[in-house]
């Protein structure tokens, strides 16, 4: 009988305190891993709106006014995301070792486009670079109306 008594007492204290160190520990994990989760989520929507303003800028380039060697810079969204924008002529680099062949003055000429867009701190994983090309009329160039 004394036997059955202490079959049907329950759980002692040291078994609930195990029981809720063991939820704790299971909500800290759960928790801290939704959270890496939300700043992936950020990272990703910032990322995202950084290529739609670099998509934006290159897909303005040119339409309205000329295209010229330089660099400028800006920004989007009061300063959130800052570009800069590098324009050179374009050069083969597999003609790197020849000599220099003459260049008909009428001819279209490329242009190498080195876009640079940084967010946040601008660390490495904040930041977006395109690079593209631009075939331009040398009247462009000069900054004459065809």
């Amino acid at each position: 009988m004394m036997h059955a008594m202490r079959a049907q007492r329950g759980y002692t204290l040291i078994e609930v305190i195990v029981a809720f160190a063991v939820l704790a520990l299971a909500l800290t994990l759960l928790l801290g891993t939704l959270s890496g989760a939300t700043q992936q989520v950020r990272w990703a929507d910032d990322a995202g709106r950084a290529a739609m303003h670099a998509q934006s800028l290159l897909a303005q380039l040119g339409a309205g006014e000329y295209i010229r060697p330089g660099h400028t810079e800006g920004d989007f969204e009061d300063g959130k995301y800052r570009w800069t924008l590098d324009v050179a002529p374009w050069k083969d680099p597999s003609l790197a070792d020849v000599a220099p062949q003459p260049i008909d003055p009428a001819a279209p000429r490329l242009l190498s486009l080195d876009l640079l867009v940084q967010w946040g701190g601008g660390t490495p994983k904040e930041r977006l670079q395109l690079q593209s090309l631009r075939l331009v009329t040398p009247d462009s160039l000069e900054g004459t109306p065809p």
